[in-house]
């Protein structure tokens, strides 16, 4: 059976010629990277998509565990979702704050909380009752200049670079997951909550056909629950590509919403797209070399 691993660092306002993009695009070939080698050793999807997200999430440039952006006011609220295509099995959290990794706490609220999705003080209460490891609100800002400027050149509601991240996977034995993460919209309302940690809009994976991360402006995302769109895509006959090109489409043209796409497909096929200026993003197939682009 094939492997294959894709992720992104998030549809937006990049400027591609400058430092702090370069860095993602590191960032994102270091995660397919991590990826694949659990892949190649037999592990499975779920791990390898978590693997490669705790990397982004600690990517200083990207909108993710450290790095998030602060709301307005001033508080980082994360979110984030992980999806097994074996049984449709999921964990998601929201507005959860003092987390480094949220990626690997949703994957205890689906093996050990008994829900699907926490949120805030709940999702706090129970990375508590766990132990689950806690920082500081200092360890996740990162002073960013490129974020002033957008913050203070876009409505509130769309003051984002988009960089939210992700990963899927296809493991040897065929299983399908997915991942997302993010810290949100900059200068988002306390409490506001996006597409991200929603099941088929953020992230969603079926070993029937597909696993997909999406990221870009989710008040328009969650409208036409992209992810599982691409799923269908994949199921009516659409390669990962296609899928992908076809579901950002549906987004312009019911939404004019802007955004991006991870997936691979139960064969094993990768594929991308974004109608922003760019999406930083890395993939593996097998033991070829990871390639990387935008």
């Amino acid at each position: 059976m094939s492997i294959a691993i894709i992720v992104h660092g998030g549809a937006g306002a990049w400027t591609t010629s400058d430092e702090r993009f370069r860095t993602a695009l590191e960032a994102c070939a270091e995660a397919a990277e991590a990826g694949r080698a659990i892949l190649l050793k037999g592990g499975s999807a779920l791990d390898a998509v978590e693997a490669a997200v705790n990397i982004l999430e600690d990517c200083p440039v990207l909108d993710a565990g450290r790095g998030s952006y602060p709301n307005a006011e001033g508080n980082v609220e994360m979110d984030a979702l992980i999806m097994d295509g074996r049984d449709l099995s999921m964990g998601a959290i929201a507005a959860i704050q003092r987390v480094r990794h949220p990626i690997s706490l949703a994957r205890r609220v689906m093996v050990e909380s008994g829900h699907n999705f926490l949120v805030g003080l709940g999702a706090d209460a129970f990375a508590d009752s766990i132990d689950f490891p806690r920082c500081s609100v200092e360890e996740l800002l990162v002073k960013d200049l490129h974020l002033d400027e957008v913050i203070s050149s876009r409505p509130a509601e769309q003051a984002a670079i988009g960089d939210t991240v992700g990963a899927v996977a296809l493991d040897m034995s065929g299983n399908l997951a997915a991942a997302t993460s993010t810290g949100g919209t900059a200068n988002k309302r306390a409490g506001r909550v996006g597409d991200s940690p929603l099941v088929g809009s953020g992230a969603y994976a079926d070993n029937w056909t597909a696993a997909v991360s999406a990221t870009g402006y989710g008040e328009a995302l969650m409208r036409v629950v992209i992810s599982k769109r691409v799923c269908d895509f994949v199921g009516t006959g659409l390669s990962a590509r296609s899928a992908c090109e076809s579901a950002i489409r549906v987004l312009e043209e019911r939404t004019g919403g802007e955004g991006g796409l991870i997936a691979v497909d139960a064969r094993g096929q990768v594929g991308w797209a974004y109608n922003t200026r760019a999406m930083p993003y890395a993939y593996a197939v097998e033991e070829s070399p990871v390639i990387s682009g935008s």
